[in-house]
């Protein structure tokens, strides 16, 4: 009886096709459901590591690696953390920068959204300043704050070793962020970005960054063998503030702290990819001079000139930190969703 009940089933499967295509995938397993998780990590090495117009590096070659965990909470929100490092060479010695950040990336069809904040972490540092004096000074040697003649002019460079220029030990930091990027089409993306510190690089003074680019992606049928092609163009705004008392210059009107010059930085470049590699050739500039330059970032390879000497920069130091410069940058990014399948 078994036997003849067997025959009947496959009979009747073998007559029709749709029951036979059932039966088999009753024999699969469902696949698993993609997983929520994402890496992304990637490397570069680089001419100069310029940073909202203004060289990190003393316009010398860096390096650069980045890891990036993210978890995608649904098709259109995405949560991130990341760690970043870069080589530079600061006034205070500092050993490198270490980046620590985190966010969320929430999309809108084509308009991708980014919040977040960003932790700039400068370990080794040594303090340059009034020996053994307090806020006005090394403040972590302790002591208090120099004592100036009445109306005497009394310029940085009779104290520091950095030929007048002063840097703090600590010059990390923390901003908060956010972004937009509009994606018209395969070709043309647009974005806008707020940053906020209330200490930028631990001076004291506030600062606003305000910038917004246009990206250019060239068609796939431009090109063959998987090269690509894009070209962009940034503008920024830092808007500024007044730093504290250890970046006093000892005289009117600057004798609590410095206001730093607000500054306009912009760039323009063309980039070139092939698989997981990209090069990028980008020129940068802004619009401080030699001297407002100097108050900002206490270069240790300024130069004298007259020509420098203001009320805000009384030692007369100047630095090129600050100007044009063409930058060759090659870098590689893995992201295991797109990459690694």
């Amino acid at each position: 009886m078994k036997k003849v009940v067997l025959s009947i089933v496959a009979a009747m499967a073998l007559a029709t096709p749709a029951l036979a295509a059932d039966l088999k995938m009753l024999t699969k397993a469902p696949p698993p459901p993609p997983s929520p998780w994402d890496f992304a990590f990637g490397d570069a090495i680089m001419t100069d590591y310029m940073w909202r117009g203004i060289s990190q590096s003393e316009h010398r070659p860096s390096v650069a690696a980045y890891f990036e965990p993210r978890y995608n909470f649904n098709k259109d929100l995405q949560g991130y953390v990341g760690f970043s490092g870069e080589s530079i060479d600061f006034p205070n010695r500092a050993a490198a920068e270490i980046d620590f950040y985190g966010g969320i990336r929430p999309t809108f069809g084509k308009l991708a959204l980014d919040v977040g904040a960003w932790y700039y972490y400068y370990p080794g540092g040594q303090c340059f300043g009034f020996p053994g004096v307090g806020p006005s000074g090394c403040a972590d040697k302790g002591g208090g704050p120099p004592v100036f003649p009445a109306g005497a002019f009394v310029p940085n460079s009779a104290f520091q070793p950095l030929g007048g220029n002063e840097s703090l030990k600590n010059d990390s930091f923390w901003e908060v962020y956010g972004k937009a990027t509009y994606t018209f089409n395969d070709q043309w993306a647009v974005g806008i970005q707020e940053w906020y510190s209330p200490s930028v690089v631990n001076t004291g003074a506030w600062g606003f960054f305000s910038a917004g680019n246009v990206t250019f992606t060239a068609p796939s049928t431009w090109f063959t063998n998987g090269l690509g092609m894009y070209a962009s163009a940034d503008v920024g705004y830092w808007d500024l503030g007044t730093s504290n008392i250890f970046y006093a210059t000892g005289v009117a009107p600057f004798a609590t702290g410095v206001k730093y010059t607000s500054y306009t930085t912009w760039d323009l470049g063309i980039g070139f990819t092939w698989k997981v590699l990209t090069l990028d050739l980008r020129y940068y500039d802004t619009n401080l001079n030699k001297a407002q330059c100097n108050v900002f970032t206490s270069a240790q390879n300024a130069t004298f000139s007259p020509a420098n000497v203001t009320l805000q920069n009384p030692n007369g130091l100047g630095t090129n930190w600050c100007s044009a410069a063409f930058i060759a940058k090659l870098s590689a990014a893995v992201d295991f969703a797109s990459n690694l399948k």
